[in-house]
């Protein structure tokens, strides 16, 4: 008989992500990828660290605008601030492209989001009932578009925020 173990002991190697990474960076990750309120403790497991680490560090993050806090239950729960994330890919694109590109590319994504307003009737993507068609195919082909249009929508909110912000020197509205 084998000495074989198919499933050795996990706890014995350590996580490819931590050799390369500190605690505030696997935190961070986390929170990255938080869609919900989750306790700090839950963040600590997800991160290999200690309810205390990620505490810390979470609370530095909210500070930061990176995530968000609800110090008010118990134990204190946090997610990622989408804003956040979204003033990021907008600074991004102000410093990737010029005004008149981001201009025309909210041009064509205003176009798209027109043509699909006239395809479906409506202004609002969630107002569409996908699930009405009787075929997969075309509920799939329903479900693909309603979600294009919801990012349609979404980056004409991230060009037209990458456009203030390019024309107003990284502001919001003129200093």
């Amino acid at each position: 008989m084998s000495e074989f173990d198919p499933a050795p002991d996990s706890a014995a190697e350590t996580p490819r992500w931590q050799d390369r990474t500190d605690t505030f960076s696997r935190v961070y990750d986390v929170v990255l990828g938080l869609t919900s309120p989750t306790t700090y403790t839950n963040v600590a497991e997800l991160a290999d660290c200690s309810p205390n680490a990620a505490k810390k560090h979470l609370d530095r993050l909210a500070e930061m605008g990176i995530a968000r806090a609800d110090t008010d239950s118990r134990p204190a729960r946090y997610q990622r601030h989408d804003g956040y994330l979204e003033w990021q890919e907008a600074s991004r694109i102000a410093t990737d492209l010029s005004v008149d590109a981001i201009l025309n590319r909210v041009e064509a994504l205003e176009q798209r989001r027109t043509e699909y307003e006239t395809e479906f009737g409506t202004t609002d993507p969630d107002t569409v009932a996908v699930f009405d068609a009787k075929d997969h195919e075309t509920i799939h082909d329903r479900m693909t578009a309603v979600s294009d249009w919801q990012g349609v929508i979404r980056d004409i909110r991230l060009y037209e925020l990458a456009r203030q912000l390019s024309q107003n020197d990284g502001h919001l509205i003129p200093a």
